[in-house]
């Protein structure tokens, strides 16, 4: 594989950064994640770095060197976090739980999979085009796609921060996982939290993901997002991979896989949180076939009736 990747973020207004994001690749997988802790519930960032580490150990665990069954490895790690920031509050004595949104893209054999709960975003561009987008998991999201409200109110309806989906809730969480997408040479994928997309509209993250390289766009988009919402700012965060062919001329920025020995891990996305449970910092046992089995028909059934709606802040 080869590529180049960047990511930033910055607190914006805010007292506190509760996004979190990161990478870990092998020779042949790279995993990319962000998370944006919920700040209308307590401690939103624990329960994004809980997100973070679980689906992150999970990646190191199972990628040897790829991932046998991606669309399966994206929920069942959803599923292994949730339980997780659960097991979290229970073990700390926390009087909620925290929750977070995450977005999540596994790239291996020149394709990618994706999936989300909530409303960090996912953009997938090639030539100032979008190709495909999460769909935000919000109550405005739900007007607009039963014709209650118009896509021009995204940025002002009073219900645009109310979330039906996240980790952490009462609720199991609906993992909505994309198609297959076979990536192209010059092809960018932008996974970013509400705080850059709600400020800036898709147009603009396109044309400046077109028109300059990762390393430059990300800083400029931020930046931009900051300085328009000012003190009101959210936290911003930002991580882009532009795909590379064997053939393409080598960009300084650029990683190559290919020099990495079978089992070689390289990762961003570092422990930091001690869990008496003992699973966050070593090995998190998903492939508890019964538990999994009813823990998606549940899910299944709960997309049928839809959740309760959650205010993100």
């Amino acid at each position: 594989m080869r590529f180049s990747v960047f990511q930033e973020s910055q607190i914006g207004g805010r007292k506190v950064n509760q996004d979190r994001m990161g990478y870990s690749y092998t020779r042949d997988a790279l995993l990319l994640l962000l998370a944006d802790g919920m700040g209308g519930h307590l401690h939103g960032e624990i329960a994004a770095t809980i997100a973070m580490e679980t689906i992150g150990s999970l990646f190191q665990q199972l990628a040897k060197a790829y991932i046998k069954k991606p669309e399966r490895f994206l929920e069942d790690s959803f599923f292994a976090a949730h339980r997780e920031i659960h097991r979290y509050r229970v073990t700390q004595g926390m009087p909620e739980t925290p929750r977070t949104t995450i977005v999540a893209c596994l790239v291996q054999h020149n394709t990618a999979f994706w999936a989300h709960c909530g409303d960090s975003r996912l953009y997938w561009m090639r030539d100032g085009q979008l190709l495909a987008r999460t769909r935000d998991h919000s109550q405005i999201e739900t007007l607009i796609a039963q014709g209650r409200a118009d896509p021009s109110e995204r940025a002002t309806h009073p219900d645009r921060n109310k979330l039906f989906n996240c980790l952490g809730a009462p609720n199991l969480p609906i993992v909505e996982i994309s198609r297959r997408a076979s990536l192209q040479a010059g092809d960018v994928i932008l996974l970013c939290s509400d705080g850059l997309w709600g400020v800036l509209p898709d147009n603009v993250l396109t044309h400046s993901l077109q028109n300059n390289t990762i390393v430059r766009a990300i800083p400029e988009l931020i930046n931009s997002a900051t300085s328009i919402a000012g003190k009101n700012s959210d936290n911003v965060t930002a991580l882009a991979m532009m795909w590379e062919s064997g053939s393409s001329l080598a960009d300084p920025n650029s990683i190559t896989t290919n020099v990495l020995m079978p089992g070689d891990m390289t990762t961003t996305i570092q422990p930091t949180l001690q869990s008496d449970a003992g699973s966050i910092d070593g090995q998190v046992d998903i492939y508890d076939d019964g538990a999994i089995e009813k823990a998606i028909e549940e899910i299944r059934c709960s997309i049928e009736k839809s959740a309760g709606i959650l205010p993100k802040n």
